[in-house]
């Protein structure tokens, strides 16, 4: 137990600075590196609480795919971040007020779980570890209770891919496409050609 708790206080206490490092780092490739130091310890902390399902999609999806993104983004666009935090600071006082909003919906969701009796958070509370493990657990659940609604979310997401190749799908005049049907069609001695050489001469 004072293990758990030591590492619990080390993760929280580095997700901590590095959030703050994300906000107030001047430069924005440093920025990333933090953010994806936070997802590290955040994901440090979702194994501690027996949430390892969560820790391995935080780890492979955010900080694999979306973090990495953003680096690649933000290290190949040539972005003016002076004319970007200037605008910043025109949107604090909206920002801050949004801010304090979701922090007393914060205070009001604890304080209203902690007076909740025992069993009456959710209609299926999580196994215990013997019974069931995480993974299974969320796996069950989702693709029975809520099977239907991930097939739809699914179909919304497919919606969304699909509309954004089209939307960005241009006809440019001068571009070299691949044209995988002229590429089949193709006979090889129409692209190749066989020469002989004798020996001691070039080709």
């Amino acid at each position: 137990m004072i293990i758990s708790a030591i590492a619990f206080y080390v993760f929280a206490a580095v997700t901590i600075i590095s959030g703050l490092m994300v906000v107030t780092a001047r430069n924005p490739v440093h920025s990333v590196l933090w953010l994806i130091l936070a997802f590290f310890n955040s994901a440090g902390l979702f194994v501690l609480m027996g949430a390892e399902f969560l820790a391995m999609v935080l780890v492979v999806v955010y900080v694999g795919a979306v973090a990495v993104l953003f680096l690649f983004v933000v290290m190949m666009l040539d972005v003016n971040f002076q004319n970007l935090r200037q605008g910043a600071t025109n949107y604090a006082m909206i920002g801050g007020i949004v801010g304090v909003i979701l922090l007393l919906e914060l205070i009001f969701l604890l304080g209203s779980a902690a007076v909740l009796p025992e069993g009456a958070a959710g209609a299926h509370p999580i196994p215990k570890f013997d019974v069931m493990s995480n993974t299974h657990a969320i796996g069950h659940v989702l693709y029975t209770d809520y099977f239907y609604l991930f097939q739809v979310a699914g179909m919304v997401l497919l919606v969304a891919m699909v509309g954004a190749i089209v939307l960005t799908l241009r006809q440019r005049e001068g571009v070299r496409k691949q044209k995988i049907a002229n590429q089949l069609d193709r006979r090889p001695e129409d692209t190749l050609e066989i020469v002989k050489v004798r020996p001691g001469q070039g080709a």
